[in-house]
């Protein structure tokens, strides 16, 4: 079991629970996850698993894609619908043309501020640690970038967007902060992921499915494996020999003509197996940074 396991996380569950219970669908403790999504969120999460946990490194600014329905009216301490409202319920009177064109202030690179309540670390203390402790922490801005920012739905006071961003956005942010701007206060009551970097709902499955597909002794077939990893890097294949050296640490060539002079290569056996991903020291000279078999 090496590659990755796309999995329909159901809400109340935290990223942890999840690779907890797979440890025990999979009977292997070597699980990670790609990217962490809050109990009230469902959707793509990504378990990394085996070897292909040592290819973690190359999806920490993977893009995000999501489906959020915002409620219009009052806001939230913890910018979602499991916060304490900060602000009396109004009415809301709004059309799509006025949300939309609030939109346009976070559509494109923006600085954002993170919620209070979230994983950001000041001083090295967790700020949604201090903030349930009522200590006040000074958060600073992060840069990011909301590629696309769509109106999918409206009525009364609820609003449903489509979300595609970076890595490091917080949904939960975009809500608050939209309520802000219009006026009349905002909070997240419900987020689904639809994608994270190339893993997509499409390919995800629900932990009881996962369950019976372990239980049939068919799990591989949830599993996507390290050859379709990284679609994004291009592909060389190397002979026996070659591969030898690779396995060793050694640098090897790419063809201009495959690898095209990119930061990044995968390497592969002429069976078909990864070997390694390169990194570019001169042109069409990688020297391996990981080495999977």
């Amino acid at each position: 079991m090496d590659g990755v396991i796309v999995v329909d996380k159901a809400e109340s569950w935290t990223s942890h629970d999840v690779v907890g219970k797979f440890r025990g669908i999979g009977r292997t403790r070597k699980v990670g996850h790609l990217g962490t999504l809050d109990p009230i969120a469902t959707g793509v999460l990504p378990l990394i698993v085996g070897q292909a946990t040592r290819l973690a490194r190359f999806y920490t600014k993977a893009d995000k894609t999501y489906e959020a329905s915002v409620r219009l009216g009052f806001a939230t301490d913890t910018y979602d619908r499991s916060g304490v409202p900060t602000s009396e319920p109004v009415p809301v009177s709004l059309t799509v043309d006025a949300i939309d064109a609030a939109l346009n202030s976070f559509r494109g690179p923006i600085a954002q501020m993170p919620p209070q309540y979230s994983a950001k670390k000041v001083d090295g203390v967790a700020a949604y640690k201090s903030a349930r402790q009522k200590i006040p922490v000074e958060l600073s801005p992060v840069d990011v970038e909301i590629y696309e920012l769509k109106i999918l739905d409206f009525a009364a006071s609820d609003l449903r967007l489509l979300v595609r961003c970076s890595a490091g956005t917080y949904v939960r942010s975009i809500a608050h902060d939209l309520g802000q701007a219009l006026g009349c206060g905002a909070h997240l009551r419900e987020l689904r992921r639809l994608a994270s970097g190339e893993f997509t709902i499409e390919r995800a499955r629900t932990l009881p499915e996962l369950q019976t597909l372990a239980n049939e002794e068919r799990l591989r077939e949830a599993l996507i494996p390290l050859s379709e990893m990284l679609p994004q890097f291009p592909s060389v294949f190397v002979d026996d020999i070659t591969a030898a050296q690779i396995r060793q640490g050694r640098d090897f060539h790419g063809s201009p003509f495959t690898s095209g002079g990119t930061a990044h290569v995968k390497a592969f056996a002429n069976d078909g197996t990864l070997i390694a991903v390169g990194q570019a020291i001169l042109p069409n000279l990688y020297h391996p940074v990981v080495v999977l078999a």
